[in-house]
């Protein structure tokens, strides 16, 4: 009985907008409490001697004093309201309980996150996914902002084919933000075998948004329908909608050689050093959501993620860099744990940095978040390491590193980081939002 009374009072907790409706539905019983009395009153007034009107008069407890009255008739009162809200809550609720908790913790947690930070994620690939899947515990008013010169695998192949912006990394960031990532979000994520003719190397997810483009009309709207059949809280938006390519300048190791490579999944296979890449078409215009998104931003997050194919290719976007230059967001770079065969080789995190200063122009974002533990197990991978000395960013290390895969962040740990770093700008978020 206590725990039954406890969940109940749970309901009570400020900043879930159930005790406005609940002063309502008191009102409103009031009211017709109030109105069926005085009906009842006037019956028995005028109604003629029977043998049921001293009942009735024995049911309205008039032999006990005016103020016992109101206290046991307000105690009742309130006893059948909270019994009828209580088996309201199990008739209507109960289809929709959590796996994990009570409905009650499932509205506070989504009332919070719906008044959480607007946080931009810009990047692509795995390293983006893997931050978002961390900050949708925070905030459900998250933009990731994702590249499209992807042309490789099923995403190139659907982009040849239809004329589609790549939709690779975008499914993976549906699937990380989806509310629920289990059956229908492994099955976004399911990949045919070779032994499928035709769909070999396809993501059934790829698939499912180049079919609702053709539906729907518009790349962009796909992306938006396939958040709600994933029941994603927040938005993924394509850097731009034009059909770019991504180029690149690459000296040859151990050679002053430099050739040209054209095509974003060539570039990490040739063997060399990455001078500078550029889009072609040249200066493409932002898609006008993630210009706004930015201008309206609490954090901004750059990477983590392959620095010349993921990153960086949204930072060629001017709009882009404009609007960030313009919004008063907390700007914050995510350093990569370990450097990427082929394409960041002997990186350290200064280098990192020299890259986006150089694509994107200097003083872009306001801090560097580096990680600062180096699994001994893993002494194999190369290490993104900093010198404090060349680097012209305010630098904050912590404990990023994912035990199970060292080269990868910890989503929980980078999320919560980046979260502590807001607050000590802004001040600590509203926990009863």
């Amino acid at each position: 009985m206590w725990k039954t009374l406890k969940n109940l009072s749970r309901w009570l907790t400020p900043g879930l907008g159930i005790k406005r409706w609940l002063l309502v539905l008191l009102a409103g019983t009031t009211l017709l409490a109030i109105g069926f009395g005085v009906a009842v009153l006037d019956f028995y007034r005028n109604a003629p001697d029977t043998w049921w009107l001293p009942a009735l008069s024995y049911l309205s407890l008039r032999f006990l004093a005016r103020p016992l009255r109101v206290a046991v008739f307000g105690a009742l009162g309130l006893a059948l309201v909270g019994l009828g809200i209580w088996g309201m809550n199990r008739s209507l609720l109960e289809p929709f309980r959590p796996r994990s908790g009570s409905v009650v913790e499932a509205v506070a947690a989504y009332r919070r996150k719906g008044r959480g930070p607007r946080i931009v994620a810009i990047g692509g690939g795995h390293g983006l996914a893997n931050l978002l899947r961390g900050l949708k515990a925070y905030s459900h008013n998250i933009t990731a902002v994702v590249t499209v010169a992807d042309d490789g695998g099923s995403s190139g192949r659907l982009r040849d084919s239809l004329g589609i912006p790549p939709p690779g990394d975008i499914r993976n960031c549906l699937a990380a933000l989806s509310n629920d990532e289990a059956l229908l979000t492994q099955l976004f994520q399911y990949r045919f075998g070779n032994d499928v003719e035709g769909l070999e190397g396809h993501s059934f997810g790829n698939l499912f948004i180049s079919a609702l483009s053709e539906i729907m009309g518009s790349f962009e709207d796909a992306v938006a329908e396939s958040g709600r059949v994933l029941s994603v809280h927040g938005r993924v938006l394509p850097a731009t909608l034009h059909d770019v390519r991504l180029v690149a300048d690459v000296r040859l190791q151990h050679t002053a050689i430099a050739v040209r490579v054209r095509g974003e999944s060539n570039i990490p296979q040739t063997n060399g050093h990455v001078q500078r890449v550029w889009l072609e078409p040249g200066d493409p215009p932002a898609y006008p959501k993630v210009v706004q998104s930015i201008l309206a931003a609490d954090l901004i997050v750059v990477g983590p993620g392959s620095l010349y194919t993921s990153i960086l290719p949204n930072l060629l976007v001017t709009d882009i860099v404009e609007a960030m230059r313009s919004s008063r967001a907390l700007k914050v770079f995510v350093c990569n744990i370990a450097n990427q065969p082929g394409e960041t080789d002997g990186y350290a995190c200064q280098d990192y940095l020299q890259a986006v200063d150089v694509h994107a122009g200097h003083s872009l974002v306001d801090l560097v978040l580096l990680n600062e533990t180096f699994p001994a197990e893993a002494a194999d991978l190369e290490w993104v390491r900093a010198d404090d000395r060349q680097i012209q960013y305010p630098v904050h290390r912590a404990n990023l590193v994912n035990e199970a895969r060292p080269w990868q962040h910890d989503s929980v740990k980078l999320a919560e980081t980046l979260i502590r770093l807001l607050e000590e700008r802004t001040g600590p978020l509203d926990e009863t939002a």
